[in-house]
């Protein structure tokens, strides 16, 4: 029997996402109305966290265009301005706003310069790691077997040893190898080598996680069945649906990427005090803190606590949105 009733149309989730005049939104309007920047603009702790990293990061990379002097340059240093205390405090002195060191280094300078050294090892470290350990997981978890088997034992054996030992053990090896007019040079790209090698295992093992998952749907098996060759099955189709987890866990390395690098240089095997970095600016203001010459340590251990708490909190915000479970 007909009905009286006009028939509701179906409306699919594609169409609502379309507005009237029928152009699909932009990039920059599907983003702000997602999930994800809703929860960022209602995270304080996320907001402030991020222009927090924002603004060191700025300042750091941009340090050039406004610090009264390079500290790496010695012929822009003088001992006549050694150890001035910050310009609040008497005897403190213009332009050096948080004074300077016994070489007279300018503290924010020496604070700005070591945090991009800090920063640029912190990301190629994480970059390399992820690079070794996103692919290696991909060929354990889709080849299976004895490859899968190996792999994950030889990630065993790193993972058993503390990363700071390791670090210490690769450093020293470069650094007895390397010519001495190379020790300098060549001392980041140990630092970056040494915290590698002790983090790709993480990834490795998420992405070996994933693959063996994603290798039994149906996807994957038609694709195989089509002889779609194995490195685009792995990097195609396998790969995009294993990186929320793996973006989760670069964002929480990074800045234990940071800290280990600091941690090497504190302990004299990082960088050189020539060209340091935030741990061997803690490293050398270290044996001043009880001779009064406090802001030549504090203000190093303040930045670099500032930019590994901001950069965790966004790691532990990041995980919480994109892991449902966690909601």
């Amino acid at each position: 029997m007909p009905s009286d009733l006009p028939e509701t149309p179906v409306v699919s989730h594609a169409d609502q996402m379309v507005p009237s005049d029928g152009q699909r939104p932009s990039r920059l309007r599907r983003f702000r109305d997602s999930d994800l920047w809703w929860s960022f603009t209602h995270k304080p702790s996320a907001m402030i966290s991020f222009a927090v990293l924002l603004l060191i990061v700025v300042a750091a990379f941009s340090a050039p265009l406004y610090v009264p002097q390079n500290p790496y340059d010695p012929g822009q240093l003088s001992l006549m301005n050694a150890q001035l205390p910050p310009i609040w405090q008497d005897g403190g002195a213009a332009p050096f706003l948080l004074g300077t060191d016994t070489q007279g280094r300018d503290i924010l300078s020496t604070i700005l310069y070591g945090s991009r050294i800090s920063i640029v090892i912190g990301i190629a470290a994480v970059a390399l790691s992820l690079f070794i350990g996103v692919g290696l997981g991909l060929i354990a978890g889709y080849a299976g077997g004895f490859i899968e088997g190996a792999l994950m034992r030889f990630g065993d054996v790193l993972l058993s040893i503390p990363t700071i030992l390791i670090a210490i053990l690769v450093s020293a090896v470069a650094r007895g190898a390397l010519p001495p007019a190379w020790a300098e040079i060549g001392a980041a790209m140990v630092l970056v080598f040494a915290i590698t090698l002790s983090n790709w295992v993480q990834y490795a093992r998420i992405v070996r996680a994933q693959t063996n998952v994603e290798k039994r749907r149906e996807y994957v098996q038609a694709a195989r069945l089509l002889k779609v060759p194995a490195h685009r099955i792995m990097f195609r189709h396998i790969l995009p649906n294993t990186l929320t987890p793996v973006l989760v866990a670069a964002t929480l390395s990074f800045g234990l990427a940071i800290l280990t690098e600091a941690t090497l240089s504190f302990l004299g095997i990082g960088m050189p005090p020539s060209q340091p970095s935030l741990g061997t600016l803690i490293r050398l203001g270290n044996d001043y803190l009880f001779s009064g010459l406090w802001w030549i340590v504090i203000f190093p251990v303040v930045q670099l606590s500032l930019l590994v708490v901001s950069v965790n909190v966004l790691g532990d915000w990041l995980r919480d949105v994109l892991n449902p479970k966690l909601r």
